[in-house]
């Protein structure tokens, strides 16, 4: 799949990684260890603050059919938003994880996104529709989201913060 210019990005999930603020990596470390993570990964509108700490960051992955945007959260509102989820998962979570979870004041919101060519979204909807008739013979079959872009890159970024993944989707802590 190309990732052509007339391509739309459709918003599918969020993830949020939490951790304390005095781990917020710098967009080099995240750079440098996205690019370790998968080769192909292009970075595009890197944003840091004026001490090289991570901002945000636009990672697209073609073959994926996918991109990630990565944006830093501080502040009461996450902490608030934090301490919400700790008492939904209280009884889900061991203690010490539910500990970390409490004393993080900072986060990283992974929205994923996928890429579909130009004008095969129902615009009421907001989602790729594909008639039948575009499958015919001769044609190149849709390729379809491949969820390895987004792994990857919450993985990568747990790692460097030592934080927590929270999938409020699912409404769990990923390990």
């Amino acid at each position: 799949m190309s990732s052509g210019k007339g391509d739309e990005l459709y918003w599918r999930e969020t993830y949020f990684i939490l951790f304390p603020q005095d781990r917020r990596p710098t967009l080099d470390q995240v750079a440098s260890a996205l690019t370790v993570a998968n080769r192909r990964f292009q970075l595009e509108n890197p944003e840091s603050d004026d001490r090289g700490l991570l901002e945000s960051l636009l990672v697209e992955s073609p073959e994926d059919h996918a991109a990630v945007e990565i944006s830093y959260e501080v502040g009461e509102a996450v902490v608030e938003q934090n301490l919400q989820w700790a008492k939904q998962l209280q009884k889900q979570l061991p203690s010490e994880q539910l500990q970390q979870l409490i004393k993080s004041d900072a986060r990283l919101d992974v929205a994923h996104f996928e890429r579909v060519p130009a004008g095969t979204a129902d615009a009421s909807q907001g989602e790729p529709s594909f008639a039948d008739d575009e499958f015919g013979e001769g044609e190149e079959p849709f390729e379809m989201l491949d969820p390895t872009c987004l792994l990857t890159v919450v993985e990568t970024l747990s790692g460097i913060t030592d934080g927590l993944t929270y999938d409020p989707a699912a409404g769990e802590v990923l390990s």
